[in-house]
């Protein structure tokens, strides 16, 4: 049995489908659909059960014996929260929590960190899981700051040689886009957020740059398929004896505009950017540029090719944000 915290989620939705594909039938997703739209991205989906996060650690116990391999996705994941209480309670307490019972009862944990973790990137972005390199780290917000602390307590026990699951990846996703991610809001990609205007021919919004290193529309970033991040965890589960950090992302930094451009052209049409001024209260921590180095991962055994930004956009865009139904 498989179980996939968030697993109604974006990325976890994802990781659902990939696993129903490969085979696997014995999923279990572990989330809150409310009344929201979050049911839809499990609608196509043959499960073995539901549960709610309140019931998680109950179903665990019941199931102890059946439970292989427990994929960690869920999390509070908005930068912009501000309840750093709920944050902890959610992203750290909770991951530890997992992290004990897969180390009692040999079980696999596969779970999401984030690019978050690397705050201004001063420190470069390297996925080195030592004790001493994460402590360099200096997140910007609280849910970086939260997925960080739970990968510097991971250090430490492994370095402790203290129990551990039968096998534990922790993944620093990059910046991802792709379907199921529609209940995300304002935290959704920005390839999400650019379609509807490009698609009534309206410009695209993007930030100015206030770096004399970077032209408008020029900062960088990671921007990475979710079908890559899908393969990796599917790859993962097929190598039970891969453990470390790695970042997940297409391991080359591309900028807002050429983002903004592959939209238009998935769309087949002129592109239209215009620029507005960074706001004023993100201006000072705003990111000029992330780009995950992929070499760790590449060196334990991952060898598949990363999408490129114009034919993952194109993926998106054309198989699912131009289809009335447009989840996986």
């Amino acid at each position: 049995m498989i179980l996939v915290t968030g697993g109604a989620g974006f990325l976890g939705s994802n990781l659902v489908a990939a696993l129903e594909e490969r085979g696997q039938h014995e999923v279990v997703v572990c989330d809150r659909l409310r009344d929201g739209v979050k049911w839809k991205n499990l609608a196509k989906r043959e499960l073995a059960d539901i549960v709610r996060p309140e019931r998680l650690f109950d179903f665990l116990e019941r199931h102890a014996s059946e439970i292989d391999t427990i994929f960690h996705m869920g999390a509070i994941s908005a930068t912009t929260e501000t309840d750093v209480d709920r944050i902890v309670e959610n992203n750290l307490r909770l991951s530890l929590d997992l992290w004990r019972w897969c180390a009692a009862h040999n079980a696999r944990l596969i779970y999401a960190s984030s690019a978050a973790t690397y705050g201004d990137g001063a420190q470069g972005f390297d996925d080195d899981g030592s004790v001493e390199a994460l402590a360099k780290l200096r997140p910007l917000n609280a849910y970086g700051w939260s997925k960080h602390a739970f990968d510097r307590r991971v250090a430490r026990l492994v370095a402790e040689e203290r129990p551990a699951p039968r096998q534990w990846a922790g993944l620093k996703f990059f910046n991802v886009y792709g379907p199921n991610e529609a209940h995300k809001g304002d935290m959704k990609s920005v390839v999400a957020k650019l379609h509807p205007r490009a698609r009534a021919g309206e410009a695209a919004v993007l930030f100015r740059s206030h770096h004399p290193d970077y032209a408008n529309g020029g900062q960088l970033r990671d921007f990475v398929w979710v079908g890559d991040c899908v393969k990796t965890m599917v790859w993962l589960f097929e190598h039970p004896r891969v453990d470390g950090l790695y970042n997940i992302g297409s391991g080359t930094a591309r900028s807002f505009a050429d983002l903004a451009r592959a939209v238009y052209t998935a769309l087949g049409r002129e592109p239209k950017l215009e620029f507005i001024d960074t706001p004023l209260a993100i201006r000072d921590k705003y990111q000029y540029f992330t780009e995950a180095n992929l070499a760790r991962l590449r060196a334990a055994g991952y060898s598949a090719p990363m999408t490129d930004l114009e034919e993952g956009v194109r993926l998106y865009v054309q198989d699912f944000l131009e289809r009335d139904d447009n989840h996986r």
